[in-house]
């Protein structure tokens, strides 16, 4: 319509046919049937108004677009439109329409069938959206480089990033993995960062935030509903495989991976993060946004006061796992073990782990609160936990034995010393079963066994338990000497007695 209303104008100024068609708006014949239509509606006077759009295209008629080049492979439109949908690469379709169909067209005629498949697809329309200061923050994980684990080993790193939604201002922080505890910890230095806590904190679906991911009905993991309870923010999940929903941190994390990353070399994760927190303040927070064309600091000023002030005293924040009671009596995590009730054993129990402790429940009812281990396979054992015989068992060691000992007699306390003192076996059971027999006999009875046994030189734990079945223990205690008439007789000699003579002069024995 531009075009002809051009050509009016210049006919209208009295330009020639020749003159117009010269100057290349118009061909000669087009121009002429045009200028046939302004004169029978009485256009070319300049007097007159011209017309309308919508006059013009009623007198004219609707000018006709030229026709696209029908592709050679339409025949196979349908199939090409199949591949196109599943993702299938125009070099593919290309290659396997001259493998399988015998088709000896052009690639050409395959990239124009494409694209007019493309241009019959309705595109989709998105909406920008804006935050008021204060309003939301948005996190995401990204992959940062591989530096030496302290293990010795190459490990890949993670850098979290929670971005505040009106002033682009970041919180960088790269650790070692995504788990719960490192979840939570990363989210309460950010906000000391930023110096207060939005309103909302919009997130991916990530395991160590969301259990089960939905558009709804998301279910929030239970350490981090804990932490925006202490916080007093919201948690707002994004749909599932909606990433544009956080699409200023998912842009702030391509942007720290392409500007920050890339140039620098980091020794370990302290100067990694040293470095990054020196990136965000001099370069990040002062370039000129490309989205709201202001420096991220500078509308950062504006937007701290209207951020939730932090608590006067920082939530305990800890991370929920669901453990069992093994048949040890201990629930094991993080590599280390703590004890529970043995009556708890096979159930399965809820473990809240902090910076400093680890508490048992069971459903809603408190357990037991450990002090948490410093190192792997350490064990946190409250002898109150075990069953009876093995707290039993654990209680009666050789101090027990010994106490037990002296509060029955001597002679007891002689047999038990001589039990536990014995270089080659160890005789601890003995000595426990020794004992055990006061409470059956007594202890003036067990006093007596223990004597009668010592007079034998057989401090063993049968030989007292047999006294005391026998009650030989009440009987007097005989002298145990040899009698004279069983002492040394006629004949016999010792052995020094037997190799000592008198020895000649030459050393021999006569």
């Amino acid at each position: 319509m531009f075009q002809y209303r051009q050509v009016l104008v210049r006919l209208r100024a009295g330009d020639t046919v020749r003159e117009v068609a010269r100057s290349g708006l118009m061909g000669r014949d087009k121009l002429a049937a045009l200028r046939t239509v302004a004169q029978q509606h009485g256009w070319l006077d300049p007097a007159t108004e011209l017309p309308a759009d919508e006059i013009l295209v009623a007198a004219v008629g609707t000018p006709r677009r030229a026709s696209s080049t029908i592709s050679s492979a339409e025949p196979h439109r349908a199939l090409v439109k199949a591949w196109l949908d599943a993702g299938v690469q125009g070099r593919a379709i290309h290659a396997a329409l001259q493998r399988e169909h015998a088709w000896r067209g052009s690639y050409s005629a395959v990239v124009r069938l494409l694209r007019q498949l493309r241009g019959e697809v309705t595109p989709e329309t998105t909406v920008r959206l804006s935050f008021a200061p204060g309003e939301a923050a948005q996190v995401d994980f990204g992959a940062g480089p591989v530096l030496p684990h302290p293990d010795g080993k190459p490990r890949r790193t993670w850098a979290f990033v929670m971005t505040l939604c009106h002033s682009r201002h970041q919180y960088v922080e790269f650790v070692w993995d995504q788990s719960s505890a490192t979840w939570l910890g990363c989210h309460r230095r950010a906000f000391e960062w930023f110096g207060g806590v939005p309103a909302r904190v919009i997130i991916d679906n990530a395991k160590c935030a969301i259990v089960k991911a939905c558009s709804h009905d998301p279910l929030v993991q239970r350490a981090y509903a804990e932490c925006a309870e202490g916080y007093g923010y919201k948690i707002d999940a994004c749909p599932p495989h909606d990433p544009q929903k956080k699409g200023i941190v998912e842009s702030g994390v391509k942007y720290l991976k392409g500007n920050f990353l890339p140039t620098r070399g980091f020794r370990d994760l302290a100067d990694l993060n040293a470095q990054a927190r020196g990136w965000v303040m001099d370069e990040a927070g002062v370039r000129l946004h490309g989205t709201t064309r202001a420096q991220p600091l500078a509308l950062y000023a504006l937007e701290r006061p209207l951020l939730r002030q932090l608590p006067a005293v920082a939530p305990d924040l800890g991370s929920w796992h669901r453990v069992v009671l093994h048949r040890d009596c201990h629930v094991q995590h993080d590599r280390a073990f703590y004890s529970a009730p043995f009556a708890l054993v096979g159930k399965t129990l809820w473990l809240r782990a902090t910076d400093t402790v680890v508490a048992l429940h069971e459903d809603y009812r408190h357990v037991y609160t450990h002090l948490r281990a410093q190192r792997p396979g350490q064990r946190q054992t409250l002898p109150e936990h075990l069953p009876p015989a093995a707290r039993q068992f654990f209680e009666r060691d050789r101090r027990w034995c010994a106490t037990q000992a002296r509060a029955v007699g001597p002679s007891c306390t002689a047999l038990v010393e001589r039990l536990l003192g014995d270089r080659v076996a160890e005789r601890l059971r003995a000595a426990q079963g020794v004992l055990a027999m006061n409470q059956r006999y007594g202890p003036a009875r067990l006093e007596a066994a223990c004597q009668r046994a010592l007079a034998h030189d057989s401090p063993h734990y049968r030989t007292v338990k047999t006294i005391l079945a026998s009650g030989a223990d009440r009987q007097p205690l005989l002298d145990p000497h040899t009698p004279a008439a069983y002492g040394r007789a006629r004949f016999t000699r010792s052995a020094a007695d037997l190799f000592a003579g008198d020895s000649h002069a030459d050393g021999t024995l006569h």
